[in-house]
């Protein structure tokens, strides 16, 4: 087999095109057979074996500098540049990382794992490049899989053409980020460009004028008009009217023309210039090409014949999301659904079918969902914008001074919350607390169980200004007691510590409280429900404590321990001493969240020894 002689992008350039073929094909057999073990991002892969191929064979990594964007299509790279023996290990703990990654290769130069960056890292690496006397080094960005969406993506394509910067962008063109792009810039108007009917139509018109006895002025006007219409409709225009030369489109599955495009553009030294590449996602794999969804963008452990999902399932909030969310609309006709490029991902697409006039997909373009959230809320919608904790962080700005300057009523429903696993450094969603608890007016809510959720979301509907609910992936904890409006849940009475436990922590408290009792510590334990404003009546009744535990799954810098240690320090009297739980100031690798919890001491045993040590100290 060729992929077995594959260890450095090197060994590429000794095959035929038969060879590549034929690697191309193992490349995907392995690709299905890996990820169906580990889970990880299949689609876009299969999609981009010959893209990555060809790129290889024409730039020398890592002398030459080839970003992803985003980096979830890379697996097809760290196969060439020799990490094929660590797939078994793809997204486990300390294993192979689902994104590029400069600890494992010299070959990836950052972790580009947030879609849309590529062209401004590509920017910043250019002019290095040419002010340090490394011009012989070329900078190569394969941007697609709907990262061109991102508003990003044109700022920095604006600035490279304006400094002239050299760099070859690859617009890896597949009609798709998570869902069906939302974009008409790099997948309709390119297939316009190339349509045959166009084409024939538009040389047809030429002709006609051509042949008929117009003044020179009529046929300048209409000169002028055919150009405004091409400026219009054809992306070589956009791109060059950026100081952007433009290749394209190029089959992207034809390695030979594929490699003759990219050695053109290799040789282009005036500045920036697209190849502009039409791929399928999911390519050469049945049940990926048959998932109109998401062509198996993302997956979990699957039966490779048949693409079925073999991992376990269970209720987990993002269907409870959805669920409510559609029982809240049906009544509630000014309620509408914002997401940004994951309509299935977040659970919107249930909403989207049944009321498509108040959905809202903005491709991946948070700053923007935000802020047209926002301006829906002006009008006298109500809108419920459905983001990943991480990539909430980039909207930052429009929530605090969009959203929250003007108190508007929008609920931010934050998915993925917390330590997440698999998807590493970039992905875990730790800050949101921290971040988001600055906004003045912000409320923020956070469900310990799968019943808290529709409670909070109507609870959302009767609170003024912005609010924030935050629930974590993977099945939800049940439990037949919920909370009711903005008040904290006393879940069991102590006389020694208090643990107030934000969200999901709840259950790894409890189990603290049990263990504790084995030691002699009566532990009371509450569910906030609440983390901003704080339930006064909580901070009441823990004051008397020696000791309150806070725990979160979340940033322990700025997060709920540092809400519940000004809510105290504002009482007055004595205070209890208080011991903070949660993240560490610190970037978390890629690992199962129960293993990372573990390691961070934020299960159950490590709760109990953490207050075990502080009880001790105390006493002694």
């Amino acid at each position: 087999m060729h992929i077995e002689k594959i260890k450095s992008p090197a060994d590429l350039r000794a095959l035929d095109q038969d060879q590549l073929e034929e690697l191309c094909r193992e490349i995907r057999e392995f690709l299905v057979d890996a990820v169906s073990r580990t889970g990880g991002h299949l689609g876009s892969n299969l999609g981009a074996v010959e893209l990555t191929i060809a790129v290889h064979r024409v730039f020398e990594s890592p002398r030459d500098v080839i970003l992803w964007d985003t980096g979830h299509q890379a697996y097809v790279h760290k196969l060439v540049t020799g990490r094929a023996d660590m797939f078994s290990s793809l997204r486990q703990r300390h294993g192979l990382s689902g994104y590029p990654s400069n600890t494992e290769s010299e070959h990836d130069i950052v972790e580009n794992s947030h879609a849309s960056t590529s062209l401004s890292w590509a920017s910043g690496l250019s002019a290095g490049f040419d002010l340090t006397g490394h011009k012989h080094r070329q900078v190569v960005a394969v941007i697609g899989d709907g990262s061109m969406t991102g508003g990003m993506a044109f700022e920095a394509l604006n600035n490279l053409g304006h400094y002239g910067q050299r760099a070859v962008i690859i617009l890896n063109d597949n009609g798709r980020s998570y869902a069906p792009t939302v974009s008409r810039l790099a997948t309709v108007m390119s297939r316009v460009r190339q349509s045959p009917n166009y084409v024939k139509g538009r040389q047809a018109v030429v002709n006609i004028l051509d042949r008929m006895p117009l003044g020179e002025e009529v046929k300048r006007g209409l000169s002028g008009a055919a150009a405004a219409m091409r400026e219009m409709w054809e992306p070589p225009a956009f791109f060059e009217t950026l100081g952007v030369r433009y290749l394209g489109p190029i089959d992207g599955h034809d390695i030979e023309a594929l490699e003759s495009a990219l050695s053109d553009a290799s040789s282009y030294e005036d500045g920036p210039i697209v190849v502009h590449v039409l791929t399928d996602k999911g390519r050469g794999y049945a049940p990926a090409e048959d998932d109109e969804e998401k062509h198996l963008h993302d997956i979990g452990l699957f039966d490779p014949a048949t693409g079925n999902s073999s991992s376990a399932s269970g209720k987990n909030f993002t269907s409870e999301f959805s669920n409510s969310l559609l029982t809240i609309a049906e009544r509630r006709p000014d309620v509408v659904a914002i997401t940004a490029a994951m309509p299935g991902s977040t659970g919107l697409l249930p909403f989207q079918q049944r009321y498509p006039d108040r959905f809202f997909d903005t491709g991946i373009a948070e700053q923007h969902a935000l802020t047209s959230a926002a301006g829906m809320a002006r009008a006298g919608l109500r809108p419920f914008v459905a983001i990943y904790s991480t990539f909430l962080a980039r909207g930052f700005d429009q929530v605090m001074y969009d959203i929250g300057l003007h108190g508007l009523p929008v609920v931010i429903c934050i998915d993925r919350a917390g330590v997440t696993g698999p998807d590493g450094a970039s992905h875990h969603g730790v800050h949101d607390i921290a971040m988001y608890a600055r906004v003045p007016g912000m409320t923020i809510f956070s469900p310990s169980s799968l019943q808290e959720l529709p409670v909070m979301m109507n609870q959302a509907l009767e609170t003024n200004g912005p609010v924030a609910i935050r629930w974590p992936r993977g099945t939800a904890d049940e439990s037949s007691v919920v909370g009711q409006g903005l008040s904290a849940r006393l879940v069991r009475d102590g006389q020694d510590v208090a643990i107030l436990a934000a969200g999901k922590m709840l259950k790894a408290a409890t189990s603290a409280a049990e263990l504790l009792a084995e030691e002699g510590v009566d532990a009371a334990v509450w569910d906030p429900r609440l983390l901003k404003p704080l339930d006064q009546e909580m901070i009441r009744a823990v004051i008397g404590q020696s000791l309150v535990v806070t725990v979160e799954d979340g940033s322990r810098m700025g997060g709920f321990g540092s809400l519940v240690a000004d809510a105290l320090q504002r009482r007055s009297g004595p205070i209890p001493r208080l011991l903070q739980l949660g993240i560490p100031d610190d970037y978390l690798p890629h690992g199962e969240a129960g293993e990372l919890h573990a390691e961070l001491g934020l299960d159950g045993a490590g709760i109990a020894a953490e207050i075990v040590k502080v009880h001790k100290s105390d006493r002694s």
